[in-house]
């Protein structure tokens, strides 16, 4: 609001509009998977209630799918177990945590609840893609489920700046400090075993950047290790090890190769770490990963960088190499390579929505 009085000074206020909200997570394990498959589609299991935001909760699982129309994969729900006065606005995010798989599927959304309703996923993941890309481990999976309940809404007062800044404030380096600390490995309390090498961490640190890295070192993992010795399985040193630089630093690992151990190209590495990204839940890496293998994208990489798009549901790369295999002549080199051959044994949904690209 600006007026007036007498020629002075204008006045000058401001107000923002806040949101309260309330945060917390349920870990669901299923153990005996195969024995659940039993299940007839539309019942479930259900694990026990939990709160957040004051209000009770609790996750539907569906082995054989909620309907009929789903019966082909797991869906999940999620249930309020009380009765209110009033919708309850909550944003809720499903993540299918892999011990051992090669990604950590995501999805989420938001929903305003009633008494005793529910909203989830119906084709949350088809249950031969969860014994195919080896989320089991003992027979066994876990699913978290993310909620974030806005209560209500509320004005309040915001300052404003009558002068400009006067004080230079440097740009953080908090990325350096943290660096140091994982060079130097000054506190650490857990060792990694990855193909024969091993790297010191921080529990805290690696929780606070990945939910993976949190439910893994602080729930199943914290139990089941010996030693302090944490071992990962389907991933090359030199990959955890640029995972590492950027869970501490928040920068892509680099890549000239007189600062990496070993020869990889970057183009491999970016794939590698693309993948060891999705495992953890590091999205920020992951699109990193996806801008740095645009530039790699030709007649001799496409196919492997699609099928890989495809696979870790990057959306954005799968695009450019679509943009790419839209001109007549890149598909007719394409189509003759063994990489082709490859990607239409492996990825059959791509073919389907190539060709309906070129029909249009």
């Amino acid at each position: 609001m600006v007026s007036r009085a007498g020629g002075g000074e204008p006045s000058r206020s401001a107000s923002v509009i806040l949101a309260d909200t309330a945060s917390g997570y349920h870990i669901l394990r299923i153990d005996a998977y195969s024995r659940t498959k039993s299940t007839p589609t539309g019942e479930y299991l259900k694990s026990l209630p939990f709160t957040v935001g004051g209000h009770r909760w609790y996750l539907r699982y569906y082995p054989n799918g909620i309907k009929q129309e789903a019966k082909d994969y797991i869906s999940f729900f999620l249930y309020l177990d009380e009765s209110v006065p009033k919708a309850v606005m909550a944003q809720i995010k499903f993540s299918l945590i892999g011990y051992v798989g090669k990604q950590a599927l995501t999805l989420g959304g938001r929903h305003n609840f009633d008494s005793y309703s529910g909203w989830g996923y119906p084709e949350f993941i088809k249950r031969e893609d969860l014994e195919k890309f080896k989320y089991l481990r003992d027979d066994s999976f876990a699913v978290r489920c993310d909620v974030v309940v806005t209560s209500e809404f509320r004005a309040e007062e915001e300052p404003v700046a009558t002068t400009p800044a006067s004080v230079s404030v440097p740009s953080s380096d908090l990325h350096k400090h943290l660096g140091v600390l994982l060079q130097t490995e000054k506190g650490a309390d857990v060792v990694f075993d990855v193909a024969g090498q091993t790297f010191a961490a921080h529990r805290c640190v690696l929780a606070a950047r990945s939910p993976v890295f949190s439910a893994e070192l602080f729930g199943v993992m914290k139990e089941s290790d010996t030693g302090g010795v944490v071992r990962i399985n389907d991933m090359e040193a030199q990959v955890f090890k640029a995972l590492l630089y950027f869970i501490y630093t928040d920068l892509f690992p680099k890549t000239a190769k007189e600062e990496r151990d070993g020869d990889q190209d970057e183009d491999v590495l970016s794939q590698h770490l693309l993948v060891a990204a999705d495992r953890y839940n590091l999205e920020r890496l992951k699109l990193l990963c996806e801008k740095k293998l645009c530039d790699y994208i030709d007649v001799g990489t496409v196919a492997t960088i699609l099928a890989l798009a495809e696979q870790h549901h990057c959306h954005g790369l799968k695009k450019v190499c679509f943009d790419f295999l839209s001109s007549l002549a890149n598909l007719k080199a394409v189509v003759a390579s063994d990489g082709f051959k490859h990607l239409s044994g492996s990825c059959p949904s791509v073919m389907e929505e190539l060709i309906r690209m070129l029909a249009n």
